[in-house]
């Protein structure tokens, strides 16, 4: 079965009371058994089942399996935000004094995680060149347990040989994790191209609309945990499951970022359609690539569908299509503002993915927390837009674009 069908039709286990065809929003903290020995079957593991929704959910419970059917993972985690994803994987899988190697061309918040949180509890964060080899290479050492990377990373929109990057990983016994937010599964089979663990935000493509916030973890199956020694006794107890154990009955439970069963039903919701909204973005994104493109007052368009784009060969090879967000370069943080607050469809506002086309300036707003000397170190420039384009009509889309061009 392809996307769409997997995404209708993954049976949950059990089925309903009343026939409903469509999983219930169990909108509760606790569960009750017949007997006391059902209660402790349920918490020592002998019988599946749900005890305290903090650990699972039935609802919670049936996005997961909707999105492992989908993905053919191993396992997979819903939790309360894609920042949760990030954070509860890295803290399952690692120990003081480790050390992980990554790229400073990050989501402002990712990039912020690991220099003022990771590093607090001992962790090592090595910034490198994430497209060359030889940067990645000489960074490794013998306390290195992870490569981590953004697909297209945000908002630079750079796409790095993750068919290298995964070679690399392999070849030292690392675990490669990928922020698969701008290209989700339907975009991209992560599995196939050897991404160990995928780590993505489900309140852009997956939430149909902003509507609810919420991450996903999701165990590929691709690694070898008898090889990881931090989860040597997970290993022993779960094999295969090591990694997904580790998170649900130890970090997951007691770090409490479990998603709510509200949003769960939202997003379930929102993977029957992942596909016909992401399609239509894919069309507009790239008529309003072209339209800036060709527009005198744009200085320069960043979007991998471009053939002049320097990662376009690595977007055809890896992604269905490389999303839909795309950058522009205005002449000055006036023009870009000025830009902004002519537009009457397109909502200023930090969100990506959505129906709604959405634009934001990242380097005065998502990356204010840093220096100028920083953001600029990050290939970030003050005229720089970010344009997450929606599903609205594409005439109408470079109507406002246009017009709000004119006055510059």
């Amino acid at each position: 079965m392809k996307y769409t069908t997997k995404a209708l039709h993954t049976k949950y286990p059990k089925s309903d009371t009343f026939g409903a065809l469509r999983t219930p929003i169990y909108q509760n903290a606790a569960f009750e058994y017949a007997s006391s020995q059902e209660l402790e079957d349920v918490f020592t593991g002998k019988t599946a089942g749900h005890t305290y929704s903090r650990a699972s959910n039935p609802t919670i419970e049936e996005l997961e399996n909707k999105i492992k059917s989908i993905t053919s993972s191993k396992g997979v985690v819903a939790t309360s935000s894609g920042m949760a994803a990030i954070s509860n994987t890295f803290f399952a899988l690692l120990k003081s004094g480790d050390n992980i190697i990554t790229t400073n061309k990050l989501f402002g918040h990712t990039l912020s995680f690991f220099q003022n949180t990771l590093v607090d509890f001992g962790i090592d964060v090595r910034y490198v060149d994430i497209c060359s080899q030889d940067s990645i290479k000489n960074a490794i050492d013998e306390k290195t347990k992870v490569i981590f990377f953004e697909t297209i990373s945000n908002p630079e929109l750079i796409i790095p040989n993750i068919k290298m990057l995964s070679t690399i990983a392999k070849e030292n016994n690392l675990v490669l994790i990928a922020d698969t937010t701008m290209t989700p599964f339907y975009l991209f089979d992560s599995k196939k191209h050897g991404i160990d663990i995928d780590v993505l935000s489900a309140t852009k493509y997956i939430s149909a609309g902003g509507v609810a916030v919420g991450g996903i973890i999701i165990d590929n199956g691709n690694y070898d945990w008898s090889k990881f020694q931090n989860l040597e006794k997970f290993h022993t107890k779960f094999g295969i499951n090591a990694f997904i154990s580790k998170l649900k009955k130890q970090t997951f439970r007691n770090i409490g970022s479990c998603l709510s069963p509200q949003n769960a039903y939202m997003l379930s919701l929102g993977l029957e359609t992942l596909a016909l909204r992401a399609d239509r973005t894919k069309d507009n994104t790239k008529e309003v690539a072209y339209f800036l493109n060709d527009h005198t007052k744009v200085k320069s368009v960043n979007y991998p569908l471009l053939k002049t784009n320097p990662y376009y060969d690595e977007a055809k090879e890896y992604f269905l299509f490389p999303g839909s967000i795309l950058t522009f370069d205005l002449e000055d943080k006036q023009s870009a503002y000025k830009f902004m607050d002519k537009l009457e469809l397109v909502r200023r506002s930090t969100n990506i993915q959505d129906n709604k086309s959405l634009i934001i300036a990242p380097y005065h707003t998502i990356y204010s927390e840093y220096t100028d000397e920083q953001k600029r170190s990050f290939g970030l420039r003050e005229g720089t837009l970010r344009l997450s384009v929606g599903i609205e009509d594409i005439e109408d889309l470079i109507v406002d674009l246009s017009q709000a061009l004119e006055d510059l």
